[in-house]
Formats: structure tokens, C-alpha cells, sequence
């Protein structure tokens, strides 16, 4: 079943500074599906951090997406005194001018603050790129209008407090479309950190059309595609029954007390039993499979190691369902799993890997020495990986 059609903005490379392990990191050429592919430690993970602080920036503010990683001072790279850069150039659409959002963060006397904050492009495809909000510590201007130009009227708007995000006030205005583009953007990220225990749940009773990051209203979510697109779920429980044998469906049962019951049946059995007592990689498969078939996905998906509680077999039908998936939305998935990566091109997948100085390293498989004529023999990626032959997101080398 289809998706909602609509433009789908892409991001095309990621650039990070004194970030933890990513001391100084360039992903450039970012495909629709990205997978990242490396051993435990290697920084995989702070790459995916990297999108979810972001955008806790946007929804919940600075401090307190500090706060959740030990403040500026424990998320800072070692032996680094400089401030934290994170850009990021997308386009909005296909063919739309490409769109550099960069942001620093910085210390000062008052604390952590965002020292300087940037939206450049080059209008129409022509003539050098220009910065269309440019501001420091709170203090900057924003060319106004649907197609900003260097000559467009600026609006000098000093924030109320440097911590805030120029992109996050502005982008509430309608005199700022292009602002407001980007602010929607991040607002509507979703990294996923799905639990198969906060799926056992029993939430609240009402439909809720999108799954959380934990995946803790699982049950919500199949009561409104129930209410709402019965075939839609049934087309979920069809992919689910054809890779776990003898399940049925689920049901999402309201309770007297307001509570929402989460039941499946097995087909052999006349009786659905409570969820709770699912296979945790049950529950993982379905609540994937809701994800990717959400009918008005999200711009980013982030999904953290797929392979957590699923068998082996199952990995490659996951990594299918997402790049399906990756025509509606743009998806980030961390692995350390070869039957995961087997189905995909090499150039989907980075190569993540620490250098001697402890910092993070990412390469585009494509890249390495011996990869494409591996493939081109009929390797797959998941040999190569198990095999040796990107040597450094090898552990035991």
C-alpha cells in the first residue's frame, strides 16, 4: 500500500565537529536509505545521536538536550576546546537549490549558548551562495520571503536569549517560508529507539496515528489503523504473517478502566493470548513494519540496530521493507549485522571505524580498495564484511 505523495526533502551531507567521537566528520553523498555499518564502539551511534540532539534542540531546547548527554563539557571531543558545528545541506524537493543549515555551539562566561547559526543558498541555481539568516549569540538578521535574495529586506530580530535557535523562533513567522521549511523539517524527525518491553504496555485508550520512539503505544496506533484503515493494517499483518508462521493478528481492546489490552492470536488457537507474552522479536517486527508503512511518514526515520531480537533470515526482509520505505522518506540505520547489509549497494553503506586517536572515521563502502569488483563477482556486502575486507570497521583487526 502507498504512502501519501508529497515533495520529500533529502538531506545530502552531514558535517560535525568536536562532537564527542566525531572529532571532525564528513558524510557526503547521503542516499535515501543510509546504513551505517561498523563494530560495538565504533561511533555509529553518535552519528545517529547527532540527528536525534538536533532536533531535541528544535522541540525541547538547548539546555535540555545538553542535559541529556552530561551538558556541553562531557559532549565536547576530547582535547578539543573549540564548539560544537553540526551542518547540514539538503534540498526540499528534487532539483530545489541545496540549502546549508550550520550550527555552533559554543561556552561562554553565562554557559553553553549557540554562538553562530546559519541558512545560506544559491537562489535560483546562479551567482555565489549567500546567508539568508545569519546570526551570533542571539544576535542576527533574516532576508525575508518565499525566494530570499541578497537584495530581499531584512529584518534585524535580536532574540531573548542566546540559547534559543534563530530557526526555531523565526520559523513560527509566515514571513520566513524557507526558515519555517527547515524548522518543519526537524521538528518532524523521528529516531526511532524501540523497546519490545515498552511495547507490552497498556497505554491509554485512544487512536494515535504515528508510533513513538519507543514504540510504548503500539496498541494506540493499531486501534486508529483499525478505526481508521482497516486495509491498511491488515496489509501490515499480511507482511508480519509472512515472516512469523502462525500468527494471526493483533487486536487492540479497550479496557473499562480507560487502559488500552494489546492481544495476538496465534491461527491455530481460538483464543487470543496478551501481548506481553509475544516474542520480543514479534513485537520488534510489527512495530518496524508500522514505521515504514506509516501512510504520512515522517521526513528522517532513524532506527537503531534492526537486528536486536530478530532472526537472522528475517534482516534481509527488513532491509527490503526499507528501501521500499526510502521512497516516501529518508532513512538512517545503524548495524553491526551482514545479513542486514547483504541486499544493499555499496554505496548505501558507511563504513564506520575509530583511527589510532580514538576518533571516529566514516567511509562509503563504495570507496574501499577491492569492494566493487568483490561485488561485481557476486560477492555480497555481508561476506565482505564478515570476511575482512573493510578492515578497519573490523573489530579484530
Amino acid at each position: 500500500m502507498a504512502q501519501l505523495s508529497h515533495p520529500i526533502p533529502r538531506i545530502e551531507s552531514l558535517t560535525v565537529k568536536n562532537y564527542r567521537a566525531l572529532r571532525d566528520v564528513t558524510i557526503s553523498n547521503i542516499t535515501p536509505l543510509t546504513v551505517l555499518l561498523g563494530p560495538n564502539g565504533s561511533g555509529k551511534s553518535t552519528v545517529f545521536d547527532v540527528f536525534a540532539f538536533l532536533s531535541e534542540c528544535f522541540t525541547d531546547g538547548l539546555r535540555r538536550a545538553l542535559d541529556r548527554r552530561g551538558r556541553l563539557k562531557e559532549l565536547r571531543s576530547r582535547n578539543s576546546e573549540g564548539p560544537i558545528r553540526i551542518e547540514i545541506k539538503y534540498r526540499e524537493r528534487p532539483q530545489s537549490p541545496v540549502i546549508t543549515y550550520a550550527l555552533e555551539i559554543g561556552e561562554t562566561d553565562r554557559g553553553p549558548q549557540i554562538t553562530h547559526e546559519q541558512l545560506r543558498w544559491r537562489r535560483g541555481g546562479h551567482g555565489k551562495p549567500f546567508n539568508f539568516l545569519d546570526y551570533s549569540s542571539g544576535i542576527g538578521r533574516v532576508i525575508k520571503g518565499e525566494s530570499p535574495g541578497e537584495t530581499g529586506e531584512r529584518e534585524e530580530y535580536p532574540l531573548t536569549d542566546p540559547t534559543f535557535l534563530a530557526v526555531n523562533t523565526l520559523g513560527q513567522l509566515a514571513a520566513n517560508p524557507r526558515v519555517k521549511a527547515l524548522r518543519e523539517f526537524i521538528v518532524g524527525w523521528h529516531l526511532s529507539y524501540l523497546s519490545a518491553q515498552d511495547t507490552r504496555g497498556n497505554p491509554e485508550a485512544g487512536p494515535q496515528e504515528h508510533l513513538s520512539k519507543t514504540g510504548d503505544n503500539l496498541a494506540n496506533v493499531i486501534q486508529y489503523l483499525h478505526e481508521q484503515h482497516r486495509e491498511h493494517l491488515e496489509f501490515i499483518f499480511e507482511q508480519l504473517r509472512r515472516r512469523v508462521p502462525r500468527l494471526e493478528r493483533f487486536d487492540a481492546r479497550p479496557l473499562d478502566d480507560g487502559r488500552l489490552l494489546l492481544l495476538v492470536k496465534d491461527a491455530p488457537f481460538a483464543d487470543p493470548i496478551l501481548a506481553r507474552y509475544a516474542s520480543d522479536g514479534t513485537l520488534k517486527l510489527l512495530s518496524y513494519l508500522i514505521q515504514l508503512h506509516d501512510l504520512n511518514p515522517p521526513p528522517l526515520i532513524g532506527i537503531e540496530e534492526p537486528e536486536n531480537f530478530l532472526h537472522p533470515k528475517l534482516l534481509s526482509g527488513l532491509a527490503e521493507e526499507c528501501q521500499t520505505a526510502s521512497e516516501h522518506t529518508q532513512l538512517l540505520v545503524t548495524t553491526h549485522s551482514p545479513y542486514f547489509v547483504d541486499g544493499l549497494s555499496p554505496e548505501q553503506v558507511r563504513v564506520v571505524s575509530r583511527n589510532e586517536s580514538g576518533y571516529t572515521l566514516v567511509q562509503q563502502a563504495s570507496d574501499i580498495n577491492g569492494i566493487r569488483e568483490f561485488i561485481e563477482e557476486g560477492a555480497t556486502l555481508g561476506q565482505l564484511w564478515m570476511e575482512g575486507h573493510f578492515k578497519a570497521g573490523d573489530p579484530l583487526q
